[in-house]
């Protein structure tokens, strides 16, 4: 590439050290796609002839034909995925190769392929976050009903329903969608023709290339065009939180398949064993989503680090870009298949969520409103209830069998219904507020994500 400047070839130590076609690679199809575009871009400036556009062309999908099939030899010599390429396409159609890379450098070129390939993996992903929705709609409307604790701080706190739980990821993934999306919009900006740092002064059609390319627009600015990685990192920003949100959702299956809650099964499909103890049934799908988000979070930074300090416009740092990028698609892409998959497979264990909602203390707050609703100002009523708890606690007796006269020794504000408070079912129908996980709402909810993602 740069033989005539140089009286030494580069040392195989810098070469090794330098190359990104061992990763890199994957920017084949979107590399291709914006060297075809150019090259129409050329023929229509009138720098290529019909024939060598054609000549090009042919070329550069033959060499995606071999590249597809496995028949392609990738050299650590040429450094990355365009020189193996051009390479290739000049050894194969001779002159009219060598006129691709007229007024283009690999700085806008790797950051067209990027972009290109940023755009196609956000698509795929979100398709998959829409599986993932599917999978736990699916499961929601199951057991929509289901009774279960919630938790605070991981004690006991209210009642809600298994369908209600599973729907709140529902609504993260949805913002993660959403993300994604609009990641989506801000990246889809063409750079190519912005050159090395400072354009050509050989003009080609930039409008003409962003539109064959389906992108918006084109960069206004081509030093920003070259240096700019933000579209990454946001991306990376949107991957990590979809980590985040599967993470959390491993946490609460984790506990859910636990012994000590037991509210959940998951498929032996979905599970492994131990090979010590025989009667171990290990939840790793979860546990390495868990972990792998992790990784996710590291990509981000590393990345972020690798930017923070560069003048403008390109510096070979901007290298370090892609390996991130391309584990976190990866990791993310396959997180979202087998955790739609286990979802979809796992089973609630009804008998013990039933035997675990039917504790009182999670209606401690609905007696409180109780009291609320006889006149009591809410902190009263919270301190009353908090002596009824007590005497529940001391005693060891449940808090819905102390009877009404241990009620009114701690106030008269408690009436001779107190005890229909404890009433799970009409509890759920006191919860009418949006939002709440009334069985109205919840099956308004269910309608809304199964139209959404039909």
């Amino acid at each position: 590439m740069w033989k005539g400047r140089f009286s030494q070839p580069t040392a195989d130590l810098v070469q090794k050290y330098g190359e990104s076609v061992s990763y890199d690679w994957k920017l084949y199809k979107h590399d291709i796609a914006g060297s075809i575009a150019h090259a129409g871009a050329q023929l229509r400036a009138g720098m290529l002839t019909e024939e060598e556009f054609a000549s090009i062309r042919d070329g550069l999908l033959s060499v995606l034909a071999d590249i597809e099939a496995g028949n392609f030899t990738w050299s650590q010599e040429l450094e990355d995925v365009h020189m193996n390429i051009e390479s290739e396409l000049t050894r194969r159609i001779g002159a009219a190769g060598a006129k691709l890379h007229t007024a283009r450098s690999r700085n806008d070129q790797v950051a067209t392929d990027t972009r290109l390939y940023c755009r196609a993996e956000i698509d795929a992903t979100v398709e998959l976050l829409h599986d993932m929705q599917r999978a736990l709609v699916t499961k929601a409307a199951e057991y929509a009903e289901t009774m279960i604790p919630g938790y605070t701080h991981l004690q006991r706190a209210q009642p809600v329903t298994v369908g209600h739980h599973l729907l709140a990821y529902v609504e993260m993934l949805d913002r993660d969608v959403s993300r994604l999306l609009d990641c989506r919009r801000r990246l889809n900006v063409s750079p190519l023709g912005s050159g090395a740092i400072a354009g050509s002064t050989i003009c080609l059609d930039r409008v003409g290339i962003a539109e064959e390319l389906g992108f918006d627009a084109v960069s206004e600015n081509s030093m920003d065009a070259i240096a700019d990685r933000d579209y990454i990192m946001e991306m990376l920003f949107a991957l990590a939180v979809v980590g985040t949100h599967l993470s959390r959702l491993s946490e609460d299956l984790i506990l859910w398949c636990s012994a000590e809650f037991g509210y959940a099964t998951l498929s032996d499909a979905h599970t492994t064993g131990s090979s010590l103890m025989p009667q171990k049934k290990n939840p790793d799908v979860c546990e390495l989503t868990r972990g792998k988000t992790g990784r996710l979070y590291g990509n981000l930074t590393a990345v972020m680090v690798a930017v923070k300090g560069l003048p403008l416009t390109y510096n070979r740092d901007l290298q370090e870009d892609k390996e991130p990028l391309f584990d976190s698609v990866a990791t993310v892409q396959l997180a979202l298949r087998v955790n739609a998959e286990m979802v979809a497979a796992m089973k609630i264990n009804t008998a013990r969520t039933q035997a675990a909602v039917s504790d009182p203390m999670l209606l401690a707050t609905d007696l409180a409103d109780y009291l609320v609703r006889r006149g009591v100002p809410f902190r009263s009523a919270h301190s009353l209830v908090g002596r009824a708890v007590a005497l529940s606690v001391e005693s060891g007796t449940p808090l819905n069998e102390l009877t009404l006269a241990q009620y009114t020794e701690i106030s008269p504000e408690y009436g001779a219904d107190v005890h229909e408070v404890f009433n799970l079912e009409r509890a759920f129908a006191l919860r009418t507020n949006l939002g709440a996980p009334n069985a109205a709402n919840t099956a308004r909810r269910l309608a809304f994500w199964q139209e959404k993602l039909a």
